[in-house]
């Protein structure tokens, strides 16, 4: 049965859709069949492996609401192994409508358990935010991947979102795990980055990633043209990066 993995952090701009679009490449190169399920509404991992969010007509909108089923959502991408299903601009109605739905914190939940055992891993990009589609991946996941930026204020709010992740564990998800925590954006020249991992690893510990993002303009270009860093440019750091990163994740499942 496949991993899933939400990647989650309520601030924006601490590469989390890069993350999850990046993860999700790297994990496919290593040979494992992921999906990749955007749940944002602002569709920024669906352009990010080339699709274009307006001319989605099925997305996982319909599918939460009923009007679709997963299989008929389906995107394939230009990296084997790696399948989308795509966001758009219906979903920001999403969490209006499942306020009234019956275990509503549970629909995605539900969406992807058939899907367990046709992928080694099911990555889940959040919106930034702790609204109800968060709350619903993170209902529906096996573990979180946490970004964090290497400025101080990224640090500030994640003591909200650890509450959240605690509430969930108590209420509606008790085998959910703290995958790792992400630096992201890292530069080693700068005393401000080294200053900020000393400090996330004296809250987080043993969950801190070793793989460190550093900040890399091929990297920060790639979604433009609608490709992951590995198709871009797979020689750049930041390819390299993540690809470490998908290693180490599965090293960590092979112990």
């Amino acid at each position: 049965m496949g991993k899933t993995i939400a990647v989650v952090n309520q601030k924006g701009g601490v590469g989390k859709t890069t993350t999850a679009v990046n993860l999700s490449a790297s994990l496919a190169l290593a040979n494992r069949r992921i999906l990749l399920i955007d749940i944002d509404p602002q569709a920024n991992a669906t352009s990010g492996v080339g699709y274009e969010p307006r001319e989605i007509t099925n997305s996982i909108y319909h599918v939460l609401i009923g009007e679709s089923t997963p299989e008929e959502t389906f995107l394939d991408t230009d990296i084997k192994n790696l399948q989308l299903l795509p966001s758009d601009i219906n979903l920001v109605g999403a969490e209006i409508e499942l306020v009234e739905r019956y275990e509503r914190e549970k629909v995605l939940k539900k969406t992807i358990k058939s899907l367990k055992d046709s992928y080694d891993y099911i990555i889940i990009d959040c919106p930034p935010s702790l609204g109800l589609l968060t709350l619903n991946s993170l209902t529906a996941a096996d573990s979180v991947i946490i970004p964090v930026q290497c400025e101080y204020y990224s640090l500030v709010g994640l003591g909200q979102l650890m509450a959240t992740i605690t509430r969930v564990k108590q209420g509606l998800n008790p085998q959910l795990d703290i995958e790792g925590v992400l630096v992201t954006m890292y530069d080693s020249r700068l005393n401000l980055s080294r200053q900020v991992v000393d400090e996330i690893k004296l809250h987080f510990e043993n969950k801190v990633f070793n793989t460190f993002i550093s900040r890399n303009v091929r990297l920060s270009e790639a979604p433009s043209f609608g490709k992951p860093i590995i198709l871009y440019d797979a020689a750049s750091t930041g390819a390299k990066n993540y690809l470490h990163l998908a290693e180490e994740i599965i090293q960590k499942e092979q112990k």
